[in-house]
């Protein structure tokens, strides 16, 4: 299903496995804003949205009862936003020196791990696409800056993932969609 609304095409996919990934586009730059997945639990009901890429967004209201306990709001958080040639990874609220921070990649173990020398923080994520396309985790393809409390952490995306992107970008830009309505797409 594809619907557009104001400067973004969204695109819903429905998968035999019972599988949902929806995902949106800025219209203007054709870049990836959000993608998220959801699967069907054991029983068969829907369940909760994981998202991929993107800020997860605000969490639904909590009852005054919920919200004696909250996350601190100067944890760091962790969202990916990719761009055009590369997965990008920014995680807020890290006040330390580029020079405190080690970021690597294990191809073993098919993820990247960020460490700090002053042990503060710690963190391991794969790459779910290149999980998805059978590739390679390379160590070559991985850099990461700081600033501003943000810690920016950069995968150039590998050729065969190039080339699946555009020409998905390709498929979608055929569909017509409508300003608020949805065109009906096949099942994958």
């Amino acid at each position: 299903m594809l619907t557009t609304g104001v400067g973004k095409r969204k695109i819903h996919y429905l998968f035999s496995d019972g599988k949902e990934m929806a995902e949106e586009y800025d219209l203007k730059t054709d870049e990836l804003i959000v993608r998220k997945w959801r699967h069907k639990s054991a029983l068969g009901s829907q369940g909760q949205w994981q998202v991929e890429v993107g800020d997860p967004g605000p969490s639904l209201q909590a009852s005054p009862e919920e919200e004696i306990i909250k996350e601190n709001s100067s944890n760091p958080v962790f969202t990916r936003k990719d761009t055009k040639n590369s997965f990008q990874w920014r995680i807020r609220n890290l006040p330390y020196p580029k020079d405190v921070f080690s970021v690597t990649a294990s191809s073993s173990e098919r993820c990247i791990i960020i460490r700090t020398s002053n042990k503060k923080y710690y963190k391991k994520f794969s790459i779910p696409d290149l999980d998805r396309n059978q590739l390679p985790l390379e160590s070559s393809s991985l850099n990461f800056s700081h600033a501003n409390n943000t810690l920016i952490v950069s995968y150039k995306k590998p050729k065969e993932i190039l080339g699946l992107e555009q020409e998905l970008l390709r498929e979608i830009k055929k569909l017509k969609g409508t300003g608020e309505g949805d065109v009906d797409c096949k099942t994958q």
